[in-house]
């Protein structure tokens, strides 16, 4: 999932909001005692709704119906794309408006600027920028947001190319979106109580 994903599945917590935001960018187990512990179940939930995505029957389906060129970069592809999806319908998984959801992230990022590593910072500055998350609604701007990842892949991809694919795909990711997305605000419920059970919470 990407970050928007990730930020509405901590469903307000400010902990699981800021590991899921900043997850991508620690890698390893050692790395999470430099964080307090909310903050490190928001990275171990991130990685737990990253695996779940990767291992759903839904996106495994998606997948395939990339054209062959694209396969390898689906994955990106996707996880932008049911961004995009969440953005439009913000307000079937999400109460309150997304713009003020958008100035929240920013706070609680500003807040906590001394846990966020330098590539979120950089990303936020690109979002600043371009308006994100409420632009994600646009599908230009996802347009443009894919080709500026592939531009930070270290091999050639055709992510600058995904416009092309998009007219014949963008119909199949939304009944996707809308089958996988309650299924891992589930996922996400059901370790969320696992956690109070362990901890008698």
């Amino acid at each position: 999932m990407n970050f928007l994903a990730h930020l509405c599945l901590a469903n307000g917590d400010s902990g699981l909001m800021l590991g899921g935001m900043i997850g991508d960018f620690v890698r390893g187990r050692r790395v999470l005692k430099i964080y307090p512990e909310p903050v490190r179940q928001g990275i171990v939930l991130h990685r737990f709704i990253d695996r779940r995505t990767d291992h759903s029957p839904v996106v495994k389906k998606l997948r395939r119906v990339f054209p062959r060129e694209f396969r390898r970069y689906s994955g990106i592809i996707i996880d932008v794309a049911f961004d995009h999806e969440l953005a439009v319908n913000w307000w079937r998984y999400m109460p309150g408006s997304l713009e003020r959801f958008d100035v929240e992230v920013r706070d609680l990022l500003h807040d906590n600027r001394h846990l966020v590593p330098e590539g979120v910072d950089q990303f936020m500055q690109y979002a600043d920028l371009h308006g994100l998350f409420t632009a994600y609604r646009e599908e230009d701007v996802i347009m443009f947001c894919l080709a500026g990842m592939g531009t930070r892949l270290s091999r050639p991809n055709p992510l600058h190319r995904v416009a092309e694919i998009w007219p014949e795909l963008a119909p199949q990711f939304k009944p996707a979106f809308r089958e996988f997305f309650p299924q891992i605000q589930m996922d996400v419920l059901e370790w969320r109580n696992n956690k109070s059970d362990l901890s008698g919470e």
